[in-house]
């Protein structure tokens, strides 16, 4: 069952529950995609996360009272389904020593070796939760409890855009230079999040995105391409 919760005068929150869950997150996307294929006027944006969404809108093209109903209504009508196969991304990921000072550490504490933590973290499919906490950053569920290991006692003051890393049960990219106490495992070539680029998100809630090793020759030549802008992409498309 939905909640609703107001904040302040231009902004609510659709609440879908406590819990982090696939189910929880295709009725967040499906509410999400509806909302958006209606195209109310007044919404300035929907930002959507776990399992909520924050609805921001212009009070002075419509009221909280006729959005409220209108967004109700929508969410009444809705059949909760994975109506379309999401996108598989795949993100090229350098593990050598030069991009990952933490991967002994994740190594030792789950009595593995730095090749198998590579193998265990480009093994599974990422769900892309949310966006969040800078720009880009995904929010990825499916990481395998195998090389879970907990962030640094000491964050580092600047970790580089595009550095992967793993704290607790959760691995990550970071889309902008930033501070950061993840343990370091890796880093992609690519950019996240570009603001000269259109769309500016390299990735999406909803999308599923799966690690790829390469070589540091290989990391050197995919950079330059994404300087060049000729860089493709490699995913496999949904059905929709």
């Amino acid at each position: 069952m939905l909640k609703y919760f107001p904040l302040g005068d231009s902004a609510f929150l659709i609440k879908a529950g406590n819990d982090i869950s696939l189910n929880t997150h295709l009725k967040i996307k499906s509410i999400t995609d509806k909302i958006k294929d209606e195209n109310i006027d007044g919404i300035i944006e929907l930002t959507p996360a776990y399992n909520e969404i924050l609805v921001s809108y212009n009070p002075l093209k419509i009221n909280y009272v006729g959005l409220l109903e209108k967004i109700k209504s929508i969410a009444e009508d809705l059949i909760i389904t994975e109506i379309t196969k999401p996108d598989l991304i795949y993100i090229p990921v350098c593990y050598e020593s030069e991009f990952s000072p933490d991967i002994e550490i994740v190594a030792e504490r789950n009595n593995l070796t730095a090749k198998e933590v590579i193998q265990i973290h480009c093994s599974v499919d990422y769900l892309v939760y949310m966006l969040g906490f800078t720009p880009g950053f995904c929010y990825l569920g499916g990481m395998s409890e195998q090389i879970t290991t907990p962030r640094k006692e000491n964050p580092r003051n600047k970790i580089e855009a595009g550095s992967v890393g793993i704290a607790g049960n959760q691995t990550g990219i970071y889309p902008v230079d930033s501070p950061g106490g993840w343990q370091l495992i890796g880093k992609t070539p690519l950019k996240l999040f570009d603001p000269e680029r259109n769309p500016e998100f390299l990735i999406e809630a909803g999308n599923y995105i799966r690690f790829a090793p390469v070589s540091k020759v290989e990391y050197d030549k995919i950079l330059a391409e994404v300087a060049n802008n000729e860089y493709r992409l490699k995913k496999e498309r949904g059905n929709g």
